[in-house]
């Protein structure tokens, strides 16, 4: 018999958290070996700027098919429920890393190796389309009163361990062989990631707790009655999540690769993104209970504002060229970022009553993710080559990102102090 007991904060954050984690793992490697491997490997005959390019365009390619794998995942999760979803959406993405781990190189079999990399890295994208909504919402709906935004950041945390995972995977590899990344050593995170994910597929198939959901016959197409009931939520859903996810894969690729165009060593940026990953770790929760507090818009606004700041600070401390100086711009980053990245799953999912939720928080999250996290990397570069190495034009970029979190967290409603009874009641 279903055991429909609420799950304890401990076995909500292993579904969730954990299995984000290992899913964000393979995802961040992803970006990690395109800053610093894939330009060597498949793409050898450019320069190592046009080529970091390239393989930031490669990575973003994943982005946009996030949205189709919201919008699959959602409709799923909304009428079958919110667990088998997260099951498939974890073997996926662990059978998508461990076959690029096992890629032929550009010298092998030619343009073919950039092209499967592509390919595969679309199932990536399509897969962690579904993982987000259904994670956060799976520690949204379980949670006590008054702890929706603490429980849903186990997904913001989870992603801040995964990028931990995935960074120290690469430093610990890259010591061992010499900092020697590009012959062999670079495939080793990823046949990792894809042993990894059989770990969070043992959560996630043991757990057997989860909120039943409401039968409404009415409703086909969830995603469609969130468009034609929730426009404004979806619009300005989607502008949060192009904004956030914006300075957030600027921060988690871009920094990597400058970090080494300035001289610093492949192992010392690695250090530098860990140092971020769990600046984020420590703040998201903590913000997100200040969210639980305040409000959610309190929380996203001031923290897109001080964001803004600390990308003009960030610059200006790693380009000392100093490892202690380095490090501390990336934990202001990474705190910073938490201030937005704690609330985000609560504050997006309260937009939407339950028969809709998942199709309307993962396509709005998910489509702004694509726009934002697609390009990020690729556009800071450019404007990094157009500018003459000049990192300023960057930190207006990310500015202008967090202006529109701020804004569009502005025009949302608060519902920090709403039941989910309220929630799924409202029109």
């Amino acid at each position: 018999m279903t055991n429909h007991l609420p799950p304890s904060a401990l076995r909500t954050f292993f579904v969730s958290g954990m299995g984000t984690a290992l899913e964000f793992y393979d995802f961040v490697i992803y970006g990690v070996a395109a800053a610093l491997v894939f330009p060597q490997v498949f793409f050898p005959d450019l320069d190592r700027l046009t080529a970091t390019l390239l393989a930031f365009a490669a990575f973003g390619a994943g982005f946009f098919a996030r949205p189709l794998g919201g919008m699959v995942f959602g409709h799923f999760g909304d009428k079958l429920g919110r667990e088998k979803m997260l099951v498939i959406t974890l073997l996926l993405m662990g059978m998508s890393t461990l076959l690029i781990g096992c890629l032929p190189s550009h010298a092998s079999i030619g343009a073919a190796a950039p092209v499967l990399l592509v390919l595969l890295r679309l199932v990536q994208g399509f897969a962690a389309g579904g993982e987000w909504g259904g994670a956060a919402l799976f520690g949204i709906e379980s949670a006590p009163a008054g702890k929706r935004g603490l429980w849903g950041s186990f997904t913001s945390m989870g992603i801040g361990i995964g990028g931990i995972f995935g960074s120290l995977a690469f430093a610990v590899v890259g010591l061992a062989y010499d900092d020697n990344l590009v012959d062999f050593a670079w495939r080793i995170p990823f046949w990792l990631g894809g042993v990894l994910v059989l770990v969070g597929l043992y959560v996630r198939v043991q757990n057997n707790a989860q909120r039943p959901l409401s039968k409404n016959q009415t409703v086909r197409l969830p995603l469609l009655a969130a468009i034609r009931l929730r426009p404004r939520q979806m619009l300005l859903c989607t502008g949060i999540a192009f904004g956030y996810v914006t300075i957030a894969y600027i921060g988690s690729t871009f920094f990597l690769a400058y970090a080494t165009q300035l001289g610093y060593a492949s192992t010392q940026a690695l250090l530098f993104d860990i140092s971020l990953s769990v600046a984020i770790v420590i703040s998201a929760p903590l913000f997100a209970t200040l969210s639980d507090r305040v409000g959610r818009r309190r929380v996203m606004i001031a923290g897109a504002i001080f964001m803004a700041a600390g990308f003009f600070a960030f610059f200006a401390l790693v380009g000392q060229h100093s490892l202690p100086l380095a490090c501390s711009g990336y934990v202001l980053v990474g705190a910073l970022m938490g201030a937005t990245q704690g609330p985000i799953p609560a504050f997006l999912a309260e937009q939407f009553p339950q028969h809709m939720r998942y199709s309307g928080m993962s396509a709005a999250y998910q489509i702004g993710a694509a726009l934002g996290g697609g390009t990020a990397s690729s556009a800071a570069t450019a404007i990094l080559i157009a500018s003459g190495n000049n990192p300023l034009g960057v930190a207006v970029y990310g500015s202008v990102a967090l202006a529109i979190v701020a804004l569009c967290s502005y025009g949302l409603r608060e519902t920090a102090h709403m039941s989910l009874a309220e929630l799924d009641g409202s029109n």
